[in-house]
């Protein structure tokens, strides 16, 4: 992709939050984003809301052809340290939803098949125990360019 192209890519998907519905499952995932990786890092994040208009459900898996394996994580406190920990499963609210964001749960991509850049686009897909799987598009994105901070507040 030519970096002018990457950059009204980047630019798009900066203007305005978006949100992709899942057709037939009551699942809305919104504002899907990763972080830029650092340097060769291979390891990265993905972030996103997940709504639920439906009954309970679960996120078991999720996997991406932009890394090696993608694992469902969080971040727990130990003294004073924060540590991520892997989880089997993320339990999303009947008519609720859960968020995922930097300095909680994510989705860590490890084994990147090449590092995370602003402006690039890569598919993910999770997978609900009851829902089935679905895929949105997840753009790869500065802090302060529409990607809400640890808090959740939009940086400006």
């Amino acid at each position: 992709m030519t970096s002018l192209r990457r950059v009204l890519f980047a630019a798009a998907f900066a203007a305005f939050p978006f949100t992709i519905l899942a057709q037939s499952s009551g699942m809305t995932l919104e504002n899907p984003f990763a972080r830029p990786s650092a340097g060769a890092a291979g390891a990265g994040a993905a972030y996103m809301t997940i709504r639920n208009q439906g009954p309970a459900d679960r996120l078991i898996a999720a996997s991406t052809p932009a890394a090696r394996e993608a694992a469902l994580h969080t971040n727990i406190r130990e003294g004073d340290v924060m540590r991520m920990r892997k989880i089997e499963a993320l339990e999303i609210p009947g008519s609720g939803a859960t968020e995922l964001k930097p300095g909680g749960l994510h989705v860590m991509l490890m084994g990147l098949s090449q590092p995370l850049k602003p402006g690039d686009v890569f598919a993910l897909t999770l997978i609900f125990e009851k829902a089935g799987a679905i895929t949105v598009q997840v753009p790869v994105r500065e802090m302060g360019t529409g990607a809400p901070t640890p808090h959740g507040m939009p940086k400006h």
